[in-house]
């Protein structure tokens, strides 16, 4: 939720405006969180159906194969997960790019101005989110 993020742009008149990013890309990562708090929750269900009903577990040809069938769902779904949390961590990194935060304040477009970055922020943390 970019758009909730302030930041101060200088003005020719020594004043600072507060403007703000664009964009909204939390649901990528909400997704990935839901599918995560899912996963777990089944594992926890089916590491007590394996230790506690074993037996159950054993006698039953159906059992096996429903589980089966949704392991692979959720492997899929985690793939799917991973490529919108990786699409979603790009357009945060598009749209705070300082290049285009400078192209986008009217102070930097006039004649004689000089606007710098500064540094690059860092995003290997991020990065390594994804890679994981």
């Amino acid at each position: 939720r970019l758009y909730q993020i302030p930041f101060e742009m200088p003005d020719c008149a020594s004043e600072t405006r507060t403007l703000h990013l664009i964009g909204d890309f939390s649901a990528p990562a909400e997704f990935f969180v839901t599918l995560g708090v899912f996963s777990f929750l089944y594992t926890m269900a089916a590491l007590v159906l394996y230790l506690r009903f074993h037996s159950l577990y054993g006698e039953n040809k159906k059992l096996p194969i429903a589980d089966f069938c949704v392991t692979v769902c959720f492997a899929f779904l985690w793939l799917v997960a991973a490529a919108a949390w990786g699409k979603g961590l790009t357009d945060v990194k598009a749209a705070t790019q300082p290049a285009s935060l400078i192209a986008a304040m009217g102070v930097c477009q006039e004649e004689e101005v000089v606007c710098d970055t500064g540094t690059t922020p860092a995003m290997g943390l991020a990065n390594i989110s994804v890679v994981r």
